[in-house]
């Protein structure tokens, strides 16, 4: 049974991920390899399931018909190795996070830490990006996600709580240009602006009376990355948006001064996803109760 299995979770990877070398990339082994062992899985069926050109991979008639029934039984093994490890107690195994670059590293290595600390048989891959990862193609098990969550019927989501945000600006700044007194006085001021591909994120502030704008401050700087503008912000640059937890420190050794608060300011829900599957498997089990219970404190905290 194992020789016939062998090279079918290589194949079916292939065929998802699109090429050989994106295949080998999620299973941590070189293009060549994984080309070798579909080809020996070819030899041993004695058809040709992909078709190959110099630019492209294709599946065959029989390759297309084969996919379908490897993706079914592969399936099927998952939920019985899941319905398996549910009675297990000690949560073992490779477990893939993905979780944006800075939040990932202030709020999500640490629960990742503690988690391999409690549980000597689990190893965890944490990926920092801000990329927002496809959790079946790149082969995650669970992503955390901070921002509104678009339908999706093949997640299950976890709210870990709000990230609480702020407007902030060096004493410096806020002595030559004054401390802006509402929403409206914003447009008034230099910001440093949070973009990326070209897009830059506007700040959502409530007006006196409760209602919800959109603020878009004329910006001669725009980052991706939030530390750069809590720097920049630091030296003087101009007002800054910033999540609490980040601006903390800044604010506590007078770097930086709070121009208004979480109050006035509009955060983003923070999630933790995984794809739906009718098992959870214990080791992303723990890891998600871990997330909700520890992110959550520390989100409450950075407001303290």
């Amino acid at each position: 049974m194992s020789d016939r299995l062998s090279g079918v979770a290589e194949f079916v990877d292939v065929v998802d991920a699109g090429s050989f070398a994106a295949a080998g990339a999620r299973l941590g082994v070189t293009r060549s390899a994984v080309a070798k062992i579909v080809a020996r899985l070819e030899q041993r069926l004695g058809v040709r399931l992909l078709q190959r050109t110099t630019r492209s991979l294709s599946l065959t008639d029989e390759g297309h018909a084969y996919y379908e029934q490897c993706r079914r039984v592969l399936s099927d093994l998952s939920a019985v190795e899941a319905a398996l490890d549910h009675g297990r107690r000690e949560p073992s195994g490779r477990l893939r996070i993905t979780a944006p670059v800075l939040f990932g590293r202030q709020c999500v290595a640490p629960v990742v830490r503690r988690l391999v600390e409690q549980y000597p048989r689990l190893n965890v891959e944490l990926s920092f990006s801000d990329r927002v990862a496809d959790l079946a193609e790149d082969g995650f098990d669970l992503a955390v996600r901070i921002g509104a969550l678009p339908d999706h019927g093949t997640l299950v989501a976890r709210r870990l709580g709000v990230q609480h945000m702020g407007i902030c600006a060096s004493p410096e700044y806020l002595a030559r240009h004054g401390k802006p007194a509402d929403w409206a006085a914003l447009a008034t001021h230099a910001g440093i602006a949070y973009g990326r591909a070209g897009q830059t994120a506007s700040w959502r502030v409530r007006d006196p009376g409760g209602e919800v704008r959109e603020c878009r401050l004329a910006s001669r700087l725009c980052f991706d990355d939030l530390l750069a503008i809590a720097d920049a912000a630091a030296a003087g640059a101009g007002l800054a948006w910033l999540p609490c937890w980040l601006m903390s420190p800044y604010l506590n050794d007078g770097r930086l001064e709070l121009v208004m608060d979480s109050n006035t300011v509009l955060g983003d829900e923070v999630h933790v996803v995984r794809l739906t599957s009718r098992h959870m498997p214990s080791k992303v089990r723990v890891a998600v109760d871990a997330l909700v219970a520890d992110v959550s404190r520390m989100l409450a905290a950075s407001l303290d």
